[in-house]
């Protein structure tokens, strides 16, 4: 399984304080510790929720949401596979959902088909295996996929869930945040895409966004029930973290760091302890008893395993 990566710095406003923060790395500010974190748009809310916490615990730490694609930062969130150095801790999960818009053509077009693996390639990717002839592969052909092409974008999460790579998604490529999908097929009757549970669903009123259809799935009738437009957020969840549907992509979101920093472990050791409390309400699921116990270990015994172990 491919692992999410998160950092550890966080910055309440993108302005030039916060990039000068971030340029001195573990700095000191009036005798308060700042510590920077970089994190995907659909993260961003829970690593803010975090901060707030701990801050009430924690007065002397400041930790600050940064952008920007310097190597200067304390913790990062980013997606697959990692370069290798540094350490990952991770606290929890996401999950990658096809999805079209509300009463569009596409959606017409794909109600009631309730999509297998295969289909899902087929629908999603160029690929030799499939046969070019074959009514069932053609049966896509008029739809318009919509990707993400930047290197935090979930297509690769999405792409490796079924032994693809991106260069194989078909139709068009959109730069920017993953949020952007969703305007793209708002905008395009024929569009078809994907995106992670917190850029799906409100994260308020727990329903799909308004505007939001998800495309039908093949699966077991005790897990169908959670994937329909009527259900919510923590419908989803709850099915999750007993059911992993091979047409649903789950990854793990991990906190990387490069250092053996105090100030960042106590941090983690915070996340572990309270701050996963908050993965339902901003849209992830939990890791299982047997996972979560592994990572607390990983900070209390002080021996924070690399990314790959």
């Amino acid at each position: 399984m491919k692992r999410l990566v998160l950092t550890t710095a966080m910055m309440l406003g993108l302005g030039l304080a916060g990039v000068a923060a971030h340029a001195e790395g573990n700095a000191t500010e009036n005798n308060i510790e700042v510590r920077t974190i970089r994190a995907p748009r659909f993260v961003r809310p829970i690593v803010e929720k975090w901060i707030v916490e701990y801050a009430k615990s924690e007065p002397g730490v400041e930790f600050r949401i940064v952008g920007g694609t310097t190597d200067d930062i304390d913790m990062n969130v980013a997606y697959g596979d990692t370069d290798g150095t540094g350490y990952v801790v991770f606290f929890g999960e996401t999950a990658v959902l096809p999805i079209t818009a509300h009463n569009s053509d596409a959606a017409r077009q794909l109600s009631g088909k309730q999509l297998n693996a295969k289909k899902i390639k087929q629908l999603f990717f160029y690929n030799e295996d499939f046969d070019e002839d074959s009514k069932k592969n053609k049966a896509f052909e008029n739809l318009v996929v919509y990707s993400g092409s930047n290197a935090s974008s979930v297509a690769t999460l999405f792409a490796h869930n079924f032994g693809e790579e991106v260069s194989a998604f078909r139709g068009k490529r959109i730069s920017g945040d993953d949020l952007f999908l969703n305007t793209a097929i708002a905008k395009d009757p024929m569009g078809v895409s994907f995106n992670v549970l917190a850029n799906i669903f409100d994260i308020d009123s727990r329903l799909l966004k308004k505007g939001i259809s998800l495309v039908g799935l093949d699966l077991k009738k005790n897990v169908s029930a959670a994937f329909v437009d009527g259900a919510t957020l923590d419908d989803v969840l709850t099915t999750l973290e007993y059911s992993r549907p091979q047409e649903i992509a789950i990854e793990k979101v991990g906190i990387k760091f490069k250092t053996d920093d105090n100030v960042v472990k106590d941090f983690l050791h915070w996340v572990l302890i309270h701050g996963t409390k908050y993965n339902h309400q901003y849209g992830l699921l939990n890791l299982d008893n047997k996972e979560a116990n592994a990572q607390m270990l990983k900070v209390q015994k002080n021996t924070l395993t690399a990314h790959n172990k």
